[in-house]
């Protein structure tokens, strides 16, 4: 199968590879002077991948067969592995039609020589996207033992835990990014809430001057109303809610047991302190994926608090057979069909979109302020979704592309955004004239009761304006909507490193190292490399233990670290020193 490409270098479909219109806006070098190449459009076409078993760069083709986008890839010593790529080649298309290029990554990179992606990761002067939405692990504890987690917190046998100091630090070096600074973190890990300082380091941020903090959690603990009132005051903005589906079946195969109640508790307590949530759902073929449907109808009911779902096809780590690995596979196709099909709201061809094709409402943005501008632009194939509007009054579900030519409407607001100079300013005369212009991709006759042009154009007044989010301005503020969206992580199998340097979920570390998550979980896998340099020593271990009055997940560690737990407890209970002993069973 594989010699049948050797020769292919992309660009091999004539109706895809046509001059795109992207192109004139795509730029040569990165800010620190490395050249940028584009990425390759149509099929078949040729990327750089790795080895599952060695982790070596080698040369992978994607194809298309029977309607679906594969890769193959041959590894010297350990063989030819192919897999599932994109299950729909027209969505595939549709997202590298609506890309709009890259942009020229950090003036400021940590790694400012690096020559070869992923290994001189960090962020380098190679990479292309800034950080849309940092990650902070707070720690690898969790008080739940997730199959599914790639954070691998429990399994883990140690502990990473980073002191409020070194959280300061990792949140300074976000601020410190150059051209845009990165003011936004998702506090994740583990699960975050149980880090002993998880509220202070949260007011920190706040006070800081980070103007979204949202946290990644499985619910436990924010089911209880007075926690959820402390996150709010402390300065949290959204809960990124764990959310696998409407059944405790299935939360007993994902996470080890039912966890719907803590679920719709936390719900009930976001709408009650004034914080929102984003349902997230890992879906695994022939596990859950038949409860898509049902938790995007879940969101649409709670629309008031719930902004939406973020799904996230699993991610396959360690060595899987093919048959297990096609039983298994979800992508974003698979996941636009399935909504499709389980709420007959959406048509997957038709209303979804890439993420990338943000770009143009940062490149205006920048523009209209004269410098720079948070730009979401991710690789074509990371993500898509679409954006659904709740009509008043009867409830009807309507995607934002049955009343708005998207694709007119981006264009639009990208030659627009090329058209202003630099340090001109933008008439009032130029703003009429930008909005007539707008205003003909669309179309009222199909719009949802009572939203208007000017209604719709509002709803994007929150991509850069905080105080016109929903958290904000309350429900009844604002026309109703929810998104439903898919975030494919990648594996070993299915890896790009054309889309890693375009990766713009990054993680942060101790030692100011900012990764991409597909470098950071999967790939060269930069956790094992971080967590394993700031472990803490079992001394730490049972000193948190003794000053936190033995949570379970510390004990459930600490057993793993063969610390002898009941010895410790005997020991803090009456009173005596440990003489600087490790109480250990070896």
């Amino acid at each position: 199968m594989l010699e049948m490409f050797k020769k292919s270098n992309g660009n091999g479909n004539g109706e895809v590879a046509k001059e795109l219109r992207w192109m004139k806006d795509q730029p040569k070098t990165t800010y620190f002077g490395y050249e940028i190449t584009p990425i390759k459009t149509g099929l078949p076409k040729t990327v750089d991948s790795l080895c599952p078993d060695c982790k070596k760069i080698i040369p992978a083709v994607l194809y298309e067969e029977d309607g679906k986008v594969w890769m193959t890839k041959e590894c010297p010593e350990h063989g030819e592995i192919q897999d599932l790529f994109f299950s729909d080649v027209d969505m595939y298309y549709k997202a590298e039609r609506m890309w709009y290029g890259d942009q020229r990554g950090l003036e400021n990179p940590k790694v400012k020589s690096a020559t070869v992606c992923p290994e001189h990761c960090g962020l380098c002067n190679m990479h292309t996207s800034v950080s849309s939405l940092p990650i902070i692990d707070l720690t690898n504890r969790c008080n739940l033992t997730c199959p599914v987690c790639f954070a691998n917190a429990n399994a883990a046998g140690y502990l990473y835990e980073p002191t409020y100091d070194e959280v300061v630090r990792m949140l300074e070096t976000l601020l410190t990014q150059k051209p845009v600074a990165s003011d936004r973190v998702q506090f994740s890990g583990g699960e975050p809430t149980v880090h002993p300082n998880f509220l202070k380091i949260v007011k920190t941020a706040h006070e800081m001057g980070f103007e979204y903090i949202q946290v990644n959690t499985n619910g436990i603990k924010s089911a209880d109303l007075e926690f959820a009132q402390a996150c709010k005051e402390a300065g949290v903005e959204s809960f990124y809610l764990q959310f696998d589906g409407i059944d405790d079946a299935i939360f007993k195969k994902t996470r080890g047991e039912p966890l719907l109640e803590y679920k719709f508790k936390t719900i009930e307590n976001a709408r009650k302190v004034g914080l929102s949530v984003i349902l997230v759902d890992t879906v695994i073929n022939g596990l859950n994926n038949h409860h898509v449907g049902r938790v995007l109808q879940l969101a649409i009911d709670n629309y008031d608090v719930v902004k939406g779902v973020a799904y996230q096809p699993v991610s396959l780590t360690g060595r899987i057979t093919k048959k297990q690995r096609m039983a298994m596979r979800y992508t974003l196709g698979d996941l636009a069909h399935d909504v499709e099909k389980q709420t007959g709201y959406v048509n997957a061809k038709e209303d979804w979109f890439p993420m990338a094709c943000s770009v143009p409402l940062g490149r205006l943005v920048g523009a209209l302020k004269g410098k720079p501008s948070l730009t979401v632009s991710c690789h074509p194939h990371c993500s898509m979704g679409t954006y659904l509007f709740l009509e008043r009054g009867t409830g009807r579900v309507v995607p934002v592309s049955r009343f708005v030519d998207m694709e007119g409407l981006l264009n639009e607001v990208n030659d627009i955004s090329n058209q202003i100079k630099p340090g001109s300013s933008f008439s009032l005369l130029s703003q009429a004239k930008a909005f007539l212009r707008l205003k003909r991709y669309f179309k009222q006759e199909n719009a949802p009761n009572g939203l208007t042009f000017e209604g719709f154009l509002k709803t994007l007044d929150g991509y850069e304006n905080k105080t016109r989010r929903r958290v904000n301005l309350g429900k009844l503020d604002g026309y109703p909507s929810v998104f439903a969206a898919g975030m494919h992580f990648m594996d070993n199998y299915n890896y790009s490193i054309e889309r890693v340097r375009r990766c713009v979920i990054h993680y942060v570390t101790p030692n100011g190292f900012i990764y991409p998550f597909c470098t950071y979980n999967t790939g060269m896998v930069f956790r094992e490399r971080t967590e394993s340099r700031y472990r803490l020593a079992a001394e730490q271990v049972i000193e948190k233990m003794k000053a936190e009055n033995f949570p379970k997940e510390l004990k459930q560690l600490a057993k793993k670290m063969k610390i002898n737990v009941e010895e410790v407890r005997a020991e803090a209970e009456s009173g005596g020193c440990c003489g600087g002993e490790v109480h250990c069973e070896h």
